[in-house]
């Protein structure tokens, strides 16, 4: 069992806990063109930790981001490799997204087959019980994080991007209709449909750059700031990838 299923069964158990005592991804991100260069304020589920422990509000963090142009040559979708087994227990990276983010599970059949279950897509707070309904979303998407840095990694580690299930929030279960209008865009030209999906939003989006080191060009980070603003509460926590 993967980290990431193990950490959402035990925010699982914490949210019953706490109740009781109370009473198909798809080509979405494609090559964007070239460039040169209220809600909740809750970031549940947020990747990590930051190196310290302490956690950054969401603006601090967002000055972390380092910013550069981006660098669009040479990118293609095949140069990470995604929805792989890496801990060989019959389900891809997919699989594993869809099981431990289902709101009720599904039936795990031959070669890790699901049926059943039921999943909310935070995107756009859409109730979802057919899993061919969902796309697995890389929330920076994978031509986004070449044009950001992963231009220059190695093959191996852009398979370990593309299938990062020890960060809670890199990959999400979300309505293949909204994963689809995101496609490869940045918060400059993307968010959510959902207003309260806003901080989480941001915050997942900034975490998983600081975690991988990626960069943000100018238009973005000023974006990702403007948006910051009603979302004071929010914090960023994150572990740096290895």
């Amino acid at each position: 069992m993967t980290l990431r299923r193990l950490g959402f069964l035990s925010a699982a158990l914490l949210t019953t806990a706490a109740l009781t005592a109370c009473t198909a991804e798809t080509k979405a991100d494609d090559p964007k063109p070239v460039t040169t260069e209220p809600a909740s304020t809750n970031p549940s589920g947020a990747p990590g930790g930051a190196p310290d422990g302490s956690g950054l509000s969401l603006a601090e963090a967002i000055k972390k981001i380092p910013v550069a142009a981006e660098k669009r040559a040479g990118y293609k979708r095949d140069s990470f490799k995604h929805w792989v087994d890496e801990d060989q227990d019959g389900c891809s990276t997919r699989q594993e997204v869809l099981i431990a983010e289902a709101v009720t599970a599904p039936k795990q059949g031959e070669r890790c087959a699901l049926t059943g279950g039921s999943w909310r897509s935070y995107y756009d707070e859409a109730e979802v019980t057919d899993a061919r309904n969902l796309d697995i979303d890389h929330m920076v998407p994978l031509a986004e994080a070449f044009d950001s840095g992963a231009y220059d990694w190695t093959p191996e580690r852009r398979q370990a991007y593309a299938n990062d299930l020890t960060a809670e929030r890199s990959l999400v279960a979300v309505t293949a209709k909204t994963n689809r209008s995101k496609a490869d865009k940045d918060p400059a030209a993307w968010m959510p449909p959902s207003d309260s999906a806003a901080c989480t939003y941001l915050v997942d989006w900034t975490a998983t750059k600081l975690r991988w080191g990626l960069t943000a060009d100018e238009a973005e980070q000023k974006a990702l700031l403007e948006r910051a603003e009603p979302c004071a509460d929010s914090v960023v926590t994150y572990e740096p990838a290895p």
